[in-house]
């Protein structure tokens, strides 16, 4: 396996790969808010695009052999962003990591964080952010187990 920068050849395994998560995320979501529209392969993939032009992103893929195993998207959330009293070195923020079900398990997810891990580093991050849906145990582990920490946590209530 081999963790290669996006090109546009990519480009369909690369919605596949956001699909294959979306569906998982619908899957396990307990609310059923998550709901895949047919619009979501082409729109979602228009808008990580857009995302990574603006904040200068990166896309890394795991690809074994001619197959994408895997992808992983970061952005840099800020600039020295300036609020009030409140000053933040530069972070960056993976917005998606996507392993193919198939292969889960196997190292891929670690071997892209670290890849967009470095990439931040190189560019003079302090920081990395990330989400987690609440529901998805197993990436909070894997998060957990690389070091990622609890910095906020989102609380829902259902008002039907």
């Amino acid at each position: 396996m081999r963790i290669v920068e996006y090109e546009k050849k990519y480009k369909e395994d690369v919605k596949n790969l956001l699909v294959e998560l979306q569906e998982y995320i619908a899957s396990i979501d307990r609310e059923g808010y998550n709901i895949l529209t047919d619009e979501f392969r082409d729109s979602y993939f228009a808008k990580t695009m857009d995302e990574v032009k603006k904040y200068q992103g990166k896309i890394f893929l795991a690809i074994d052999g001619n197959e994408v195993m895997g992808l992983i998207v970061g952005l840099i959330n800020n600039d020295d962003e300036e609020m009030y009293d409140f000053k933040a070195p530069r972070r960056g923020r993976i917005t998606e990591l996507v392993v193919s079900n198939k292969v889960r398990g196997q190292g891929i997810g670690t071997a892209l964080m670290k890849r967009m891990e470095d990439y931040f580093r190189s560019i003079g991050c302090k920081g990395i952010l990330i989400d987690v849906f609440a529901y998805n145990v197993n990436a909070y582990e894997l998060y957990k187990k690389l070091g990622y920490f609890d910095r906020s946590i989102e609380m829902m209530k259902k008002i039907d």
